[in-house]
């Protein structure tokens, strides 16, 4: 028997809206099903109440998101009054030997902690960090044990440190959790300090470096954090983003390029800021990211300490 033309219609919109609603949850879970790396999570700042999350407690390779808990180290010298930005940190050999990226600095050159901040914001120097790590903490392994200690006390529960860059090492591991607890924590506790990372550029010896984090020229709100990248982890960022007083924290792990994971940032940002107001505005009885949720300042932890 046929139907009528308008139960046709009417029976063929329904088949529509299933075939969608089935495919819907598939398309959400590809970036994960078909990438073994990836891992993401999407949090509102002010309130802790992550929106989105997928593998987020899986261990990952950091890379150089790595740097954020470096420069945490750095802001938390600054406040203590330990260091001042116009602070000179000489040069090592082992500095110097670093590979790229990095600013090609020679052994016995020096460079200021403001110079430091901003190479390892923009350029991402590896060079620069393990410059840091031996003026702060003596050592990379003394400054990586204070990165961990530091981690411990944020609720990093499954992050270890082994070095300040993010360089391959099998024991330097964080998952998606982490990274949206420590960039909370870095707005929370160095608030003064967060300009930095809207920092586009920057000049060093007559050298031009670009911010690596392209999304903060073409994502609406967003002016930071971080990008990483090895072979090991994929593509990695974790970004800052406000729109309409809200502020969200999302983190990629994973992507297949700076453009997919730029643009799968993007969008779950997108959907984010879509549902970040009817989820408090509803109670926000989800689950919260509970180390940072209206969590007093974590306790400075002394960069050289074990």
């Amino acid at each position: 028997m046929r139907l009528p033309s308008s139960s046709r219609g009417g029976a063929r919109s329904v088949l529509v809206l299933l075939v969608l609603a089935l495919a819907m949850p598939l398309w959400a879970a590809k970036p994960a099903a078909a990438n073994p790396l990836y891992a993401s999570m999407v949090v509102d700042v002010d309130t802790g109440v992550i929106l989105h999350e997928r593998h987020a407690d899986r261990r990952r390779y950091p890379a150089s998101l790595t740097k954020m808990m470096t420069l945490y180290l750095v802001f938390d010298a600054l406040e203590s009054g330990r260091i001042a930005h116009g602070t000179r940190f000489t040069v090592s050999a082992n500095a110097a030997a670093q590979p790229p990226s990095k600013l090609g600095l020679k052994p016995g050159q020096t460079i200021t902690v403001e110079q430091a901040i901003l190479a390892l914001v923009t350029r991402s120097a590896n060079d620069v960090a393990v410059v840091v790590a031996e003026g702060l903490g003596g050592s990379v392994s003394n400054f990586a044990a204070a990165m961990t200690a530091k981690a411990r006390q944020l609720g990093m529960s499954r992050t270890t440190f082994r070095n300040p860059h993010g360089l391959p090492n099998e024991g330097q591991i964080s998952t998606a959790r982490d990274m949206a607890t420590l960039a909370v924590a870095l707005l929370r506790d160095h608030r003064k300090y967060y300009r930095y990372f809207s920092t586009r550029d920057f000049t060093f010896a007559g050298t031009h470096h670009r911010n690596h984090n392209r999304l903060m020229a073409s994502y609406a709100g967003m002016d930071g954090i971080k990008t990483g990248y090895i072979r090991a982890s994929g593509f990695n960022l974790v970004a800052s983003a406000e729109r309409d007083g809200r502020r969200l924290i999302g983190v990629v792990f994973g992507g297949r390029s700076a453009q997919t994971r730029n643009d799968h940032m993007a969008d779950l940002l997108d959907r984010g800021f879509r549902r970040v107001n009817t989820v408090l505005a509803g109670g926000a009885g989800g689950p919260r990211l509970a180390a940072v949720a209206a969590a007093p300042r974590a306790a400075a932890a002394a960069p050289g300490a074990a």
